[in-house]
């Protein structure tokens, strides 16, 4: 027999348009254009109405839950507004912080995985995932909800990133483009063991790099170049880089 359900499962798309309701609820600019109003009632309905058909693992109190979460988010923006801050800070391509929020896919990523992070550290199973995976639909960001980022935090470019159910990143971290902070194996028995990196606080990790391991460590203030593959601890303030050659010459155009 199918271990499969077919009911008590929340509409996909109700996950995304409250996603959605949430960004705007922090951000109303986000979308200059649009005349729906969002209110913390209104939020807290939608989470307790998803709640109570979202029941895949254990029982819990929707309307509790929902009011616990709708009472978290001003902390949630602060963390959020860090995070757009930072951005905007470090980034000589960005000309104000309203652009960060509105176009930046980095920023949105941050911004559903912290709205996605709380619900997860309330022990809602589901929502969070959906609402992981419509960011990583739309910006090519895969951070599982489960992670823990510290705040501020900066993703630039951001496709191809990946981050981890158990990694630990601290604050002032700095990811570019293909990163990878993953598991050295997605053994099902390993579930409840911390599978992914930790990442201390003021590391700049560069495009194409891949940690792997729940007993990697990247010690403060480090550098991790582009393309370095590690499955293993770097003290503070190392600076790691992948070996290579490259070979530059003139061409002979007699042989032409």
């Amino acid at each position: 027999m199918s271990r499969l359900q077919t009911k008590s499962l929340p509409s996909k798309s109700a996950v995304i348009n409250l996603t959605a309701d949430m960004v705007y609820y922090l951000f109303p600019f986000f979308d200059g254009g649009r005349q729906k109003i969002v209110s913390r009632k209104k939020l807290a309905r939608g989470i307790e109405k998803l709640l109570k058909v979202s029941q895949c693992k254990g029982q819990f109190d929707p309307r509790g839950i929902a009011n616990d979460f709708v009472n978290s988010l001003g902390e949630v923006k602060s963390q959020l507004l860090a995070d757009a801050e930072y951005i905007e800070d470090n980034d000589p391509a960005t000309s104000c912080l309203e652009e960060v929020v509105i176009a930046y896919p980095g920023f949105f990523a941050i911004a559903v995985y912290r709205l996605a992070h709380k619900l997860h550290s309330l022990g809602v199973p589901l929502l969070p995932r959906i609402m992981t995976e419509y960011a990583h639909s739309q910006t090519g960001i895969d951070i599982h909800p489960g992670a823990t980022i510290g705040s501020p935090f900066f993703i630039d470019h951001g496709t191809g990133i990946v981050i981890g159910e158990s990694a630990v990143i601290g604050q002032r971290v700095k990811l570019y483009q293909g990163v990878t902070i993953g598991a050295l194996s997605v053994s099902k028995d390993l579930a409840r063991v911390k599978r992914h990196p930790t990442i201390e606080n003021d590391v700049v990790i560069y495009a194409g790099s891949t940690i792997l391991g729940g007993k990697t460590t990247i010690g403060t203030n480090s550098i991790i170049g582009g393309n370095v593959w590690l499955t293993q601890s770097v003290p503070p303030y190392s600076v790691v880089q992948q070996e290579n050659k490259v070979s530059i010459k003139t061409r002979d155009y007699s042989l032409s």
